[in-house]
């Protein structure tokens, strides 16, 4: 709104406000039609439904998205008009999403393995079946070095592609974390790890918080944001979608939470392109990330806090035997996944790179 504003945007947040908080809310939270096609622990996969009118007709490789822990799997749903599934049904890709479901006290004992070793391969296995072909994954934060490390553990996985959003893999390089490794090595770290075992993982609560600090600024700001664009319909109601994702966020388990606390982000474990993971009665094994061959896309957001360029693009690095993309888009850890500029920013390199990556596979097959 102007700082006077004229009768006509006076008019519109008047109307706007109305139907914020009388009228339903103005974003159209309505999920994208999908049909569950696995399930399992810590494991739901759906598969998107086509839509029923317009779009490009559905063809080439499956797209599983694959959200970070503690995160819903909303993330890629946001809203309609503003859905990263809706952008890839209408391109007609044959899409599916993962959802871990929420985590409870009981699920403290499961570790980074589970994810890597169970729940992703499984998903990936069913995603493939239901597809008939390869599968290309997209990944946001924590859930893109999900995806990178289940496609370094085995090589035989149906993968064809792997794209990233917003996932760091040097936490040396996240000012946020800076000043809270000196804390977390504190008499070894003992005194993260009795916290976190005391509290059998990171309480929703907290990761909540950790968001919003990443984005102090913004959120202080948030109240005057709001005022200054009353009149912008379109503004307001991503707002609202972004509250309800906020509002939706889930639990770390306690062994996990202590793998990332220790090897990610006391020691920077992931930084060197490996890192050790030990099921339990089982013996300790290192994933190198050189052993991943497919193609793989790493996007990160100017205005990232949790997972600035630097720590996102070092991936690179650690990727020696993989065709590696790096690229920029406008927005924070969630805005360069499902902003309103990732509408025409974020989306459109993934749909090249995507595009790219299964023309490759298609040309190696016939060669």
């Amino acid at each position: 709104m102007d700082l006077v504003p004229t009768p006509e945007q006076l008019l519109t947040a008047a109307a706007n406000v109305f139907d914020a908080v009388l009228g339903g809310g103005l974003a159209d939270l309505r999920p994208q039609p999908a049909a569950i096609i696995d399930e399992g622990p810590q494991r739901t996969v759906r598969r998107f439904l086509p839509h029923a009118h317009g779009g490009a007709e559905a063809a080439g490789p499956a797209v599983l998205l694959v959200p970070p822990l503690a995160a819903p799997a909303i993330c890629f749903d946001l809203r309609r008009g503003c859905s990263l599934v809706e952008h890839l049904l209408a391109g007609g890709h044959p899409t599916y999403g993962l959802d871990y479901g929420p985590i409870s006290f009981g699920d403290r004992n499961l570790g980074i393995e589970h994810w890597v070793d169970e729940v992703l391969p499984r998903a990936i296995a069913a995603v493939a079946a239901d597809s008939g072909g390869p599968v290309q994954l997209v990944g946001w934060s924590l859930g893109g070095i999900l995806a990178l490390l289940t496609v370094a553990a085995d090589e035989t996985l149906p993968v064809s592609a792997v794209a990233l959003v917003a996932s760091p893999f040097d936490v040396g390089q996240v000012p946020l974390v800076a000043p809270l490794r000196p804390l977390a090595n504190l008499a070894g770290g003992t005194v993260g790890t009795a916290l976190y075992r005391l509290l059998g993982g990171a309480p929703a609560p907290l990761v909540k918080r950790v968001y919003q600090l990443a984005g102090v600024d913004k959120y202080l700001l948030k109240p005057l944001t709001l005022a200054a664009n009353l009149d912008d319909r379109d503004f307001l109601a991503q707002i609202e979608a972004v509250d309800r994702f906020m509002a939706g966020m889930l639990a770390y388990p306690g062994r996990t939470f202590g793998q990332l606390y220790h090897q990610l982000l006391r020691r920077n474990d992931l930084a060197s392109g490996r890192i050790t993971l030990q099921a339990t009665g089982a013996a300790p094994r290192t994933i190198a990330l050189d052993a991943v061959t497919v193609p793989v896309l790493s996007i990160a957001g100017e205005g990232d806090g949790i997972a600035p360029r630097a720590s996102v693009h070092h991936v690179a690095h650690l990727l020696s035997n993989a065709d590696v993309r790096l690229a920029t888009a406008p927005g924070g850890h969630l805005g360069v996944l499902t902003g309103r500029r990732a509408r025409t920013t974020t989306w459109p390199l993934l749909d090249d790179f995507l595009a790219a990556a299964a023309g490759r596979r298609r040309l190696r097959a016939v060669a």
